[in-house]
């Protein structure tokens, strides 16, 4: 499957959004964002300088485990008990191709900028790596992995009754949307991206949305992405054209908080956090206005990033047997619509806040080479965290998805 790489040009939804939004913390706006987070939030911002989208080899390196320390964030708190990771009897043993060089997972490791490695084979490790300077106890920025887990949260407000409705209009939710282009905006729509809603996505142009849109202002407590969402054109008919929209999975955030009356931190403590047993505390990076960015920037541990590809390839259940979202929701989640199929010309396609592929694999996948590939098929996950040379960096997509290949293939053949 080459998936991660053909479609690696979305992965890179945020990356004007982080630009305006992941400056360093000195300056005098950040300074005052600081300033106004409650208290739960980071207070001691120690930026290792330049905006996330231009640091360095040796400031990823530094920054990704911290992010807490550059930027304003919340906690996302464990509970009292860690559900464990058994590992495997037999280890997994590996060779791969790239071109026609033979590599070991060691050269993964070192050549691939890896930071993070993990496989999980039947809810069992089977390799579990480590480079760049991380731990086991050490978080890594998700990116735009963190979609996944919105959308989830979005699943979990459904089951408990606070959202009544996947085919429920965003506005009865969101009353600031009213009279906008998102009359008649389905929460399904919202999550799959066919709004209909005119959206520029080209993060190489300042004058996009997806530049613009973060610096939208909070006035009297308003929730600047509705505010700046609402003033969008109509391009098509609700339901009907897909395209990809970083501040639509912000509103994705907007809804879970107003349903839920929570914030996204809280809501997924209570709800994934704590019961799923995970090992280590999370931190969710905030906006301007003091919300969590639904589309971004969750830090968590390398485990725990397999914890939750675990309990959602199976089912969103607990490990008490609890599910977490209403029956078929990972099914929805992991079903590409018509419209994504068609522009992406069959390459894959894009569900509830998930990427799909060609097979029974999907994924959620973050700028850099952050990413959750999960094969139901094999009961198989494949966690990677990297600080690759650029956002979408082709070379280093296409190793990471030699790997993936080569050990989907070795579990098909047994």
């Amino acid at each position: 499957m080459k998936s991660f790489v053909t479609l690696r040009r979305h992965a890179a939804c945020t990356a004007v959004l982080l630009l305006s939004i992941l400056q360093p913390a000195r300056s005098a706006e950040s300074g005052a964002v600081m300033a106004a987070m409650p208290a739960s939030a980071s207070s001691t911002p120690a930026p290792v300088g330049g905006g996330v989208l231009f640091w360095s080899f040796e400031q990823q390196k530094a920054g990704y485990p911290h992010m807490e320390d550059q930027f304003p964030t919340r906690l996302v708190k464990r509970g009292a008990t860690v559900t464990p990771l058994p590992v495997a009897d037999k280890p997994l043993e590996l060779t791969f191709k790239v071109a026609d060089q033979t590599w070991t997972v060691d050269d993964y490791m070192a050549r691939n900028r890896a930071a993070g490695l993990l496989v999980l084979k039947d809810g069992r490790v089977v390799l579990e790596r480590y480079g760049l300077g991380q731990t086991p106890q050490m978080r890594w920025t998700s990116f735009s992995v963190a979609k996944s887990f919105s959308s989830t949260l979005v699943g979990a407000a459904i089951r408990e009754g606070r959202i009544k409705s996947l085919d429920d209009a965003i506005t009865a939710y969101l009353p600031g949307l009213k009279g906008s282009a998102y009359e008649g905006v389905t929460i399904r729509q919202l999550l799959n991206m066919t709004s209909g809603v005119r959206w520029n996505e080209d993060y190489g142009d300042p004058n996009s949305d997806v530049a613009r849109f973060a610096n939208e202002p909070s006035v009297n407590g308003s929730d600047p992405v509705v505010t700046y969402m609402a003033r969008l054109p109509r391009e098509a008919a609700p339901g009907s054209k897909w395209v990809y929209k970083t501040g639509e999975t912000n509103l994705v955030g907007s809804l879970v908080r107003a349903a839920t009356g929570r914030t996204l931190s809280d809501y997924l403590s209570e709800k994934v956090w704590q019961p799923l047993g995970m090992e280590g505390d999370a931190y969710w990076m905030l906006d301007r206005s003091g919300a969590e960015i639904a589309g971004c920037c969750l830090s968590v541990t390398l485990r725990d990033y397999g914890r939750f590809a675990l309990f959602f390839m199976r089912g969103a259940r607990l490990p008490d047997g609890r599910a977490l979202v209403p029956d078929g929701w990972v099914e929805q989640a992991t079903t590409t619509t018509r419209e994504a199929t068609e522009v992406l010309q069959g390459r894959g396609g894009y569900g509830l806040q998930w990427w799909t592929t060609r097979g029974k694999a999907y994924r959620a996948s973050g700028i850099f080479g952050q990413g959750l590939w999960i094969d139901p098929e094999l009961n198989l996950v494949v966690v990677t965290q990297s600080a690759w040379p650029g956002a979408t960096d082709a070379p280093s997509a296409l190793v990471r998805q030699a790997l993936i290949d080569a050990i989907t293939a070795k579990y098909r053949q047994q």
